[in-house]
Formats: C-alpha cells, structure tokens, sequence
C-alpha cells in the first residue's frame, strides 16, 4: 500500500512537511486567577512602585495536613518556572509545585467575616481545619 494514495506528490509533502514548529516547552496547565485577584494583585504591584513583579505561588512542605500554600511577589523568574500571564498579572509557578495547582483557583474576598486571598484546588485530597495546609 502506498501512502497518500489518491493525492498528487506535491499535496503528500505539503500534509507530510508543511507544520508548524514544535514548541519546545512542554505546556503546563497552571492555576487560574480570577478577575477579582488580578485586580488586587495589580493594586500590590502599584504599591510596590515596581512593573517587573510577578506573583509567584508555590507549594511548600509545612502545615498540619503536610503541604502548604505560599504566595509572593517575586522578581526573579526563572527558565524552570512555569509562566502565564491573566488579567495583567503574570503568575509563576515552581515546575515541582506546577502538578499539585493544575486546577487550582486564586480568588481574593472582601466581606465582613474574611478579607484575602483564598485557593481553591480540587486537586486537594483534604486540608486541615484552618484551611492553611493540605494533601
């Protein structure tokens, strides 16, 4: 059997040759942030009198459930770190903690009971009681 049998030579080469690049990078999915904690994320950065600031949001041992969340500004960004840019905000993430917030969801609430940024991640097998720490 011959392939691309029906197809003139110069349609088999344009199918088997005409691509686009690979990208290199692998494409990790990241966390999403909402609207909401782009908007006070931006509100830091003016702040900070700074416009290289990125949001990093790591993973880190620690907490009474063995993992906990950490979340900063950062300006130093690395190759090895995964990097997407939401809402105006660019969100970095470690590559080792990239897996454990694939579907994670940064909000930031304003009400009269609590007041910050909260994490949602349906990745999470459980969490403690204060809601700082999972597995």
């Amino acid at each position: 059997m011959t392939w691309g049998v029906g197809f003139p030579a110069s349609d088999r080469y344009n199918r088997a040759m005409d691509t686009k690049p690979m990208d290199t990078k692998p494409q990790v999915k990241t966390i999403r942030l909402t609207e909401s904690a782009a908007g006070k994320v931006r509100e830091l950065f003016q702040e900070e009198s700074r416009d290289d600031l990125a949001l990093r949001v790591a993973v880190q041992p620690g907490g009474c459930s063995g993992l906990r969340y950490a979340m900063y500004l950062d300006d130093q960004v690395s190759e090895k770190d995964v990097s997407e840019e939401q809402f105006g905000v660019r969100v970095v993430i470690d590559r080792m903690s990239a897996p454990y917030l694939s579907e994670a969801t940064i909000d930031f609430v304003d009400t009269l009971e609590a007041t910050g940024f909260t994490i949602d991640n349906p990745v999470a097998q459980g969490s403690c009681a204060c809601g700082h720490s999972f597995h």
